[in-house]
């Protein structure tokens, strides 16, 4: 039986046969996102909507991952309707999440032990987002949970319902958590206030409020690190 190249193979079957002989490595990011796409039109392969969905967001995939569902489909690139773009989305957060479990740590003693699955898990948003990071007398981490989601510009957070988190979950520190989709990790004077707000509090309880990390596509903040704490 003859057997076909690769030039052969139909455009739409090329990546994945490609990522079979050769491993998922070797593929560009528009092959992998093809995958995902799996079939195009008639006029265009899937290797043809996913290059023109990367052009779309300057081939950054920060960008891409950063983007819903609605706002793929709104991209209005013929052939890749809501089913696909749900391909996408959940094919790009498992990525976000497995690259901040691999910098998870499971007990924190410095900054850089906790800011880098930070960054990993909210660098990407384009909304800030502020989360807090419980952790038990042995400084390990207990529970992660994001306490509101905002604007482009910012977002509440209300120490009430913090400290309520942290009794729920036996807390005794804690770590806060907000991004900055602008990219820059200074802090505002409101997010110092906040920090100084909720570590008042929070030591009422006797819970000790280790730091505050703001993070962004660039790097990251910490309170601790700059002795502003």
């Amino acid at each position: 039986m003859r057997k076909f190249s690769m030039k052969e193979w139909a455009d739409d079957d090329q990546p994945r046969k490609k990522l079979l002989l050769n491993g998922a490595e070797t593929l560009s990011n528009s092959e992998l996102l093809a995958i995902l796409i799996n079939n195009g039109t008639q006029s265009q392969s899937a290797l043809d909507l996913a290059k023109e969905l990367l052009n779309s967001t300057n081939n950054d995939l920060q960008k891409l991952a950063g983007l819903s569902v609605r706002e793929i489909v709104k991209k209005k690139i013929k052939g890749l309707g809501e089913a696909k773009a749900v391909c996408i989305a959940a094919a790009l957060e498992l990525g976000i999440r497995r690259n901040a479990m691999g910098n998870k740590k499971e007990m924190v003693k410095q900054s850089g032990d906790i800011a880098n699955y930070l960054q990993a898990s909210f660098e990407h948003r384009k909304q800030e987002v502020f989360a807090v990071v419980f952790l038990n007398r042995g400084n390990k981490i207990t529970h992660t949970e994001v306490i509101s989601e905002g604007g482009i510009t910012g977002t509440v957070a209300d120490p009430r319902i913090i400290l309520k988190k942290a009794l729920e979950h036996n807390a005794t520190a804690m770590i806060l958590c907000h991004n900055h989709p602008s990219g820059n990790t200074r802090p505002s004077k409101a997010d110092e206030l906040i920090t100084q707000k909720i570590k008042q509090a929070a030591s009422l309880l006797d819970i000790i409020v280790m730091d505050h990390i703001i993070v962004s596509n660039e790097g990251y903040f910490s309170f601790a690190d700059e002795g502003i704490l």
